[in-house]
């Protein structure tokens, strides 16, 4: 496998930036579109849907930022923040340094894995997942709007932020380990999120904006958060008895879905090859697609390979609930 793939590992950092770039400038402009036009037209409702499916996109650029490195990508990171994370109250600090955990193979699977939860052992918890989807544009809120200030006034509850509430995480217990390094970084983007967001709201305050944008905000991320849930619990079998698995055990795991041109928006920059990026996760993005045919279309690799492979979202998602629901009975 490794040989079939071995020159794929290479970033085209013009790729990267013309794609984050158009992805940003259409979400934004939908995004504006929608703050413009009449309240609950359906060229307002339109526009929300675009803005949703774009901005989705561009925030999911950020797992491509953790599995890249400044010397491939320069400034992208800095860029990203600027164009996504700040505005949509996902800076990187909230990620990169965080899902390398659902890789490594001492974690993957395990309690202290921050991507994973037994969903195939209980159907409850997989709905009661899905619907929570809608309340995290309402706990970025408070993350960082609210308590980022109390945080820089009280530095042992700042500690506690970062350690318990700084991670965009599935697994609640996972914790991370407040170093100096984490700590600047967190206050840095902390304060530069705050800052904006306060400049926003002054501006509403002024007249200068509709308040109504922060309404549209809340409706745009959430439905761009439900997309993601949705995509990530088809993104893996969920059935790792909390014991580590190797690579061919994370492969076996995780959930590839090819699909039709329409799987790029619920499950964009890559995603829809979640078992082929554990398996390689350095493959940039933009390889993905010809790794794929080169593993499918290779004997006897492919006819493994292929077990991998879910016709649909619909389907993975099907298949998880009843393996839940058979659990518990």
């Amino acid at each position: 496998m490794r040989a079939l793939v071995r020159d794929l590992h290479r970033a085209r950092p013009g790729i990267f930036w013309t794609d984050l770039l158009a992805t940003s400038l259409i979400g934004w402009g939908a995004f504006t579109g929608a703050a413009m036009l009449r309240p609950f037209s359906p060229a307002m409702a339109l526009c929300v849907v675009v803005a949703a499916l774009a901005l989705y996109r561009s925030l999911c650029f950020l797992h491509e930022i953790t599995h890249q490195n400044q010397r491939t990508l320069p400034g992208f990171e800095t860029a990203w923040n600027l164009l996504a994370g700040y505005p949509l109250l996902m800076p990187s600090f909230v990620y990169v340094g965080v899902h390398q955990g659902h890789h490594k193979l001492s974690t993957y699977g395990t309690s202290q894995d921050p991507e994973y939860l037994p969903f195939a052992q209980n159907s409850r918890m997989t709905a009661v997942f899905a619907l929570e989807a809608f309340f995290i544009p309402a706990a970025l809120l408070i993350r960082l709007l609210l308590l980022t200030p109390i945080g820089f006034l009280w530095p042992r509850f700042e500690r506690w932020l970062i350690v318990c509430l700084s991670s965009l995480t599935m697994n609640v217990r996972y914790r991370r380990e407040a170093t100096a390094e984490l700590t600047g970084k967190v206050r840095r983007h902390s304060a530069a999120v705050f800052l904006a967001w306060a400049a926003l709201v002054g501006l509403a305050a002024d007249g200068r904006l509709p308040w109504r944008i922060f309404a549209i905000w809340f409706v745009v991320t959430g439905l761009a958060s439900f997309v993601n849930t949705l995509r990530t619990l088809g993104a893996h079998a969920y059935e790792s008895v909390g014991e580590p698995l190797d690579r061919m055990g994370q492969l076996i795991d995780s959930i590839d879905t090819p699909g039709a041109g329409w799987t790029e928006l619920w499950a964009p920059v890559g995603l829809r090859y979640h078992a082929l990026h554990h398996y390689f996760p350095g493959i940039p993005y933009h390889n993905l697609p010809e790794a794929y045919r080169r593993l499918t279309s290779a004997l006897p690799v492919g006819a493994h390979y292929r077990r991998m492979s879910s016709p649909s979202l619909p389907h993975s998602l099907r298949t998880l609930y009843q393996k839940g629901l058979r659990a518990c009975q």
